[in-house]
């Protein structure tokens, strides 16, 4: 590791603190301006900007050839945004959570995972047809998302640090959230980049590194936004863009990576002498899903019970894929 590779992995954090205080700022600011919940800009706009990592790296993986990448990214990084970040957030500070403003996000999810299995069992991959479907499921998502939104518009319910703070111009919002998300794009993909070239020189196979390193890496800027959410008294916005980013880890990254460049549901490490991807990581990722939603729609609370066990499934699932 040379001196150059631990400055640009130190500048890529300080870009993240940064990028994520100024994104959630800005985040929470439109939210008060277009009366909007927390949750609901979470799971649209915030969740936008945090998932271009995923994109970005996806996307141009699927370009090189590297499908593995752009299917792995996709799948750990619901994994580690569950398993990780919202259990992170669940632990820390359990509260409770409107069922009308999770239900929409959740079925989005589960209807998008219906067809991401789908096409991962029965057709080994993920064909150009799949892709475009995909696709056309987040322009749906996001047009009923916006549209229930605006028919139904409600006030932030959660105590702020600041509840009396004078709203910023609308134009300074904007600026923020663009800076802000521009400065967290860079920063996760400095340390990816960091955090692969490690990980290649120790001989780990491309698939774990994507499931693993880079799922962690592009994940960053969730986990900033849901630190600096929670710090500031943002905890529905944290929840919101957790479960927005991972829809569109199925329909927007993985739907752009086979459109461009259809690819195969890797298969380099196996369980049981089945593919581990097929018997683990994808029923792991609606097992978490299933975890962090169900509670949240029938008890309309989220409990730190919850957290502590996603966070033991998120250490063993890494074990397993450095270990065997």
């Amino acid at each position: 590791m040379t001196f150059w590779t631990v400055l640009l992995f130190l500048l890529g954090f300080a870009c993240l603190i940064f990028g994520g205080n100024w994104f959630v700022d800005a985040a929470t600011g439109l939210a008060r301006r277009m009366r909007m919940s927390e949750i609901v800009i979470g799971a649209t706009i915030v969740s936008i900007g945090t998932t271009l990592p995923e994109v970005m790296v996806s996307s141009t993986s699927a370009v090189m050839g590297h499908g593995e990448i752009a299917y792995g990214n996709a799948v750990g990084s619901i994994i580690c945004n569950a398993a990780l970040i919202a259990a992170l957030t669940i632990t820390i500070r359990p509260s409770n959570v409107s069922r009308k403003s999770i239900l929409v996000p959740a079925i989005s999810f589960f209807v998008s995972a219906a067809v991401f299995c789908a096409s991962a069992y029965w057709l080994g991959g993920f064909p150009r047809w799949i892709g475009i479907i995909l696709l056309l499921i987040l322009v749906l998502h996001m047009f009923l998302t916006l549209y229930r939104a605006k028919k139904e518009p409600e006030q932030p319910q959660e105590e702020t640090a600041e509840p009396d703070k004078k709203p910023s111009p609308l134009w300074k919002d904007i600026l923020f959230l663009i800076v802000g998300a521009a400065l967290i794009a860079v920063g996760a993909r400095l340390l990816v980049d960091n955090g692969t070239v490690i990980a290649q020189s120790a001989g780990v196979p491309e698939s774990v590194i994507a499931l693993t390193m880079v799922a962690l890496g592009t994940s960053l800027p969730e986990l900033v936004t849901a630190i600096v959410a929670l710090i500031k008294g943002h905890s529905a916005l944290s929840l919101g863009n957790i479960i927005g980013a991972n829809i569109l880890n199925i329909v927007f990254v993985t739907g752009l990576s086979a459109t461009i460049s259809p690819f195969s549901v890797p298969s380099e490490k196996m369980l049981f002498g089945q593919n581990a991807s097929l018997v683990l990581d994808i029923p792991l990722m609606l097992a978490l899903m299933l975890i962090l939603t169900l509670p949240a729609i029938i008890k309309q609370k989220l409990y730190r019970t919850q957290g502590i066990v996603m966070l033991v499934a998120y250490v063993a699932f890494c074990t397993f894929q450095f270990v065997f």
